[in-house]
């Protein structure tokens, strides 16, 4: 037999072996895991980055080598509870553990009954453990000034400010994405780690409003940047020669370095999506309105109350904020 056609075997019987169903007498958390990673992994970069981490860092020295019929309701609340992180960080592995165990129903590992994750709960989960942080008007001012006569770094800056991007799609904005006659920036993708996928949730793809104000200072850098055909990146990255994005960790440091300029407590990328917020809320924009330019897919409760917000309602919220962000 050639080493080709060994290869070709061996490969069959890897894949028998990882999506076959294992009596859950004998099937192990580690063995799930490595189908799940086949299966079901999402394929979103940040996503999977997020689930590697929790696996790597504290399912599997936890639970690798234990049955999964092991891991039950009480035994996994009181690991969780051992744990030194955070109840975001907590709830977020509880979900992982919930996930798995559906896989193995799905897959025929286990009997289709109740999630035994179901019954799992973590203590202050729905509480905050730090206060979001947001810039004031006159904080963001001194953060723009201390770019100086950096164009691209100034118009990243208003651009994250007026929409409360995530870094990760502020990173994915190209050229073609600005509709000039529409006035419109549409949020389609997002980068992490320099890889291209899918924003957040499909909630999280839409075509935002843009002030004109906001419209004159993109054109101002499409004629300046080197970059500035329809699949460039709005904020390219020089060392790259435009074919990826900003990193993040240019983004990152440059961030810490303006705001010690300024003056100011170090600044992470998602202080603008906090400052957006905070600033519609104090421009008196209805929570229907804000729900809609934040974004967000699951505030239920409030646009039970506050029903949806009209376009015109959006444009003009954005504006105000555009306004404030722009004083000089």
């Amino acid at each position: 037999m050639s080493k080709r056609a060994a290869n070709r075997a061996a490969d069959i019987v890897r894949h028998k072996i990882n999506t076959e169903p294992v009596p859950s007498y004998a099937l192990t958390v580690g063995k799930l895991i490595e189908a799940y990673r086949l299966e079901k992994m999402p394929s979103r970069p940040s996503t999977k980055r997020g689930y590697e981490a929790w696996l790597g860092n504290h399912i599997l020295p936890a639970w690798g080598n234990r049955f999964l019929t092991d891991m039950q309701a009480r035994p996994v609340e009181l690991w969780l509870q051992s744990l030194s992180l955070s109840p975001k960080s907590k709830t977020h592995i509880r979900g992982l553990l919930h996930g798995l165990w559906d896989y193995a129903m799905w897959r025929g590992d286990v009997e289709t009954t109740r999630n035994p994750i179901d019954l799992v709960s973590v203590k202050g989960a729905t509480r905050r453990t730090r206060k979001p942080t947001s810039l004031t008007v006159a904080q963001f001012q001194k953060l723009l000034t201390a770019t100086g006569r950096d164009a691209c770094w100034r118009t990243l800056l208003l651009v994250a400010v007026s929409f409360g991007l995530r870094i990760s799609e502020l990173l994915g904005l190209q050229w073609q994405d600005v509709n000039w006659q529409k006035r419109t920036i549409s949020i389609r993708r997002g980068v992490v780690n320099q890889l291209v996928g899918d924003v957040k949730s499909t909630y999280s793809a839409k075509e935002m409003v843009c002030d004109p104000d906001l419209l004159k200072i993109l054109k101002r850098w499409q004629t300046v940047t080197p970059f500035a055909g329809p699949t460039d990146w709005l904020f390219p990255s020089s060392l790259k020669i435009g074919r990826q994005p900003m990193s993040y960790t240019y983004i990152f440091e440059t961030l810490r370095d303006l705001a010690d300029k300024a003056g100011l407590e170090p600044v992470s990328s998602h202080v603008f999506r906090h400052t957006y917020r905070s600033w519609l809320d104090s421009v008196g924009t209805p929570v229907g309105v804000q729900q809609k330019l934040m974004r967000h897919a699951d505030i239920r409760t409030t646009m039970n109350i506050y029903g949806d917000a009209a376009s015109a309602d959006m444009r003009r919220a954005h504006s105000k904020v555009v306004k404030m962000a722009i004083r000089t």
